[in-house]
């Protein structure tokens, strides 16, 4: 069996445990030894982390050759067009070449948690929400993707990682599952401990 710790990271924390310039780290948000994350998440995006201590474990979920989906909430500027939502479904070219097909469907506005320091309104803009899953995970790619169809990223949370989900997980918040591994989609044999960060 093996550990896997499910965190909700806020907005402007490294998905890291140290840093030397003072910024908001994992060790604020929860204090388990010898862990790591599987992956990581951007320092301006929020929501779902993966982490262990089992080095297979974060490998299967982590590595490309797995293909882990990933599904975001995104709220873009603007509201996007069918034709702007239909080329993300298609795949779009990047710098680094064309991205794989992405599921993309609009969302009312989802119940999330207020962010810290909120998005910046402005009144003559409007902002639509959608959600995105990917197969791949280039660096930013979400951020990329709908800037590319003209709709730039105003706040991105990532809500799913393969099976494991961010559902009822404040910010900061995490939760431990025990997994009965090796198996790439390995769902959770039981729940332990929701704790809140302590910042």
């Amino acid at each position: 069996m093996s550990s896997l710790y499910l965190l909700h990271k806020p907005y402007q924390m490294l998905s890291q445990f140290t840093d030397t310039r003072g910024r908001a780290t994992l060790a604020e948000a929860i204090d388990v030894p010898d862990i790591y994350p599987a992956g990581r998440l951007d320092y301006d995006s929020e929501g779902l982390l993966l982490l262990t201590g089992d080095g297979a474990l974060a490998h299967r979920i982590s590595h490309p050759r797995h293909k882990q989906p990933k599904t975001y909430w995104v709220q873009v500027e603007g509201e996007p067009e069918p034709a702007a939502l239909q080329a993300l479904r298609q795949g779009v070219t990047l710098r680094d070449g064309p991205t794989r097909p992405a599921k993309v469907r609009r969302l009312e506005s989802p119940d999330v948690a207020p962010r810290h320091p909120p998005v910046r309104h402005r009144e003559a803009v409007p902002t639509a929400w959608l959600e995105l899953t990917l197969s791949e995970g280039r660096n930013r790619q979400v951020r990329r993707m709908t800037a590319h169809v003209g709709h730039p990223t105003l706040r991105l949370i990532r809500v799913a990682i393969g099976p494991w989900r961010l559902a009822g997980l404040a910010p900061g918040e995490w939760r431990r599952e025990t997994l009965h591994a090796p198996r790439a989609q390995a769902a959770p044999a039981s729940s332990h401990k929701r704790r809140r960060s302590r910042r």
